[in-house]
C-alpha cells in the first residue's frame, strides 16, 4: 500500500438515521482519533513495581474533527441542526485502504470564523456516543 491522499479521507452524516450518509462539504482537513483509559491494577506485589493493567476494563471513545471552507450545503445545515437540537445521530469517517468507522457522534463543538478579505471557514468537533463499528474496505 502506497500512501494515500488526504482528500480521499472522507467525513460523512447520516441527520436522519436512514443509513443514507452524505459527505461533509469544503473540509479541508479532517482528524479522527481513537482512545482507551487504561485501569491500573499495581498492588505491592507488581514484578519490579512495574505498572500492570486490567485488558479490556476502560472506556472506549472516539472522535472526529475536521475544518474548512464554509460552503452552505445541505451537509452543512445538517451539522448545525445537530448541534443546536444536542442530537446524537450516525457520522462515518472513511478512511482510504484502510476501512469505514461508523457510529453515533454528538457534535461537541462547531466554530466559524473569517477574515475580512477571505473566506468563511468552519471547524467541528464530534464525540462517540456509542458503539462504533469498523468495515475494511
Amino acid at each position: 500500500m502506497g500512501a494515500q491522499r488526504g482528500k480521499d479521507l472522507l467525513l460523512r452524516v447520516d441527520p436522519d438515521g436512514g443509513a443514507s450518509f452524505a459527505t461533509v462539504a469544503g473540509l479541508r482537513s479532517r482528524r479522527i482519533a481513537f482512545n482507551a483509559e487504561t485501569v491500573d491494577v499495581t498492588d505491592a506485589e507488581s514484578a519490579g513495581r512495574w505498572r500492570e493493567l486490567l485488558g479490556g476494563a476502560g472506556v472506549q471513545r472516539a472522535s472526529l474533527s475536521g475544518s474548512g471552507i464554509f460552503k452552505d450545503a445541505e451537509s452543512d445545515a445538517a451539522v448545525r441542526r445537530l448541534f443546536f437540537e444536542g442530537r446524537i445521530a450516525p457520522f462515518q469517517a472513511v478512511i482510504p485502504d484502510f476501512g469505514r468507522v461508523t457510529g453515533p457522534f454528538q457534535v461537541t463543538a462547531l466554530e466559524y470564523s473569517g477574515e475580512h478579505n477571505g473566506e468563511v471557514a468552519f471547524e467541528l468537533t464530534l464525540e462517540s456516543a456509542g458503539a462504533l463499528s469498523f468495515e475494511a474496505l
